[in-house]
């Protein structure tokens, strides 16, 4: 948990923290789809055999791949920056007490982050420096979207529309690709939904993120291609 005396080592700006740089997929927010989908596919993932669903923008294809991290340790551009990085290394928790779940949220930081010489959130008084506000604002936003974005993937799994699916691809040299584990929406079951859950859809804005989430998935063409880009190879996708 996040205490006023705590000196927090920020990152440089446009620099990833190491905990970043390996991870092939983030997770993203509801209102983030428009700005993902220009740059990456943005998938569905559960961890617990479909019980529960939240929506990834995928980075890599390959372990420990990004392929967005550039040699000096900046995000690719001019792709955009998932708000899971720019809130690092900040989260919010959830409290329970006496086995119930408040309506409160805590902010933590990471422990590594944690640095004598680090930079100060709060001055003498106990007052918020403008950065800590900044900071604590997109922890705020982002914690409420991912709420709204939990309920748009329950919607979806209710009504039966997600299905498992895997990416593949063939390259000129070297083993094919394969990337599994991810879900996206069946077009065909999302049809033949009932028109009373189709309008709900559509004004809760699920409709518009579901149509936003199918066109990126020709994202992963070019994640390829910058695969291909930075390997000195080029590799085509296979349906």
């Amino acid at each position: 948990p996040l205490n006023k005396t705590h000196r927090v080592l920020v990152p440089q700006r446009g620099k990833m923290p190491p905990a970043i740089r390996k991870l092939t997929a983030l997770p993203i927010s509801l209102a983030e789809f428009p700005l993902v989908a220009r740059d990456y596919p943005i998938v569905f993932v559960s961890a617990d055999a479909g019980k529960t669903h939240a929506a990834f923008a995928v980075l890599g294809i390959g372990q420990g791949r990004n392929l967005f991290l550039m040699a000096d340790g900046t995000w690719g551009p001019p792709a955009y920056l998932p708000a899971y990085v720019r809130r690092y290394s900040f989260c919010m928790a959830t409290i329970t007490i006496d086995g119930k779940v408040r309506d409160e949220r805590l902010v933590c930081v990471e422990k590594t982050a944690l640095r004598d010489k680090g930079d100060p959130l709060f001055d003498d008084t106990g007052k918020p420096l403008p950065e800590w506000e900044q900071q604590q604002k997109l922890l705020i936003e982002y914690e409420a979207d991912l709420g709204r974005t939990n309920a748009m993937c329950a919607a979806l799994a209710s009504h039966g529309v997600l299905e498992p699916f895997t990416m593949q691809a063939k390259p000129n040299e070297g083993a094919p690709l394969a990337l599994s584990g991810m879900g996206r929406v069946n077009e065909q079951k999302l049809a033949g939904l009932e028109a009373e859950k189709i309008k709900a859809m559509m004004a809760g804005g699920v409709l518009g993120a579901v149509y936003t989430h199918l066109a990126s998935l020709g994202n992963f063409q070019r994640l390829l291609e910058r695969r291909a880009a930075m390997a000195g190879k080029q590799a085509q996708p296979q349906a």
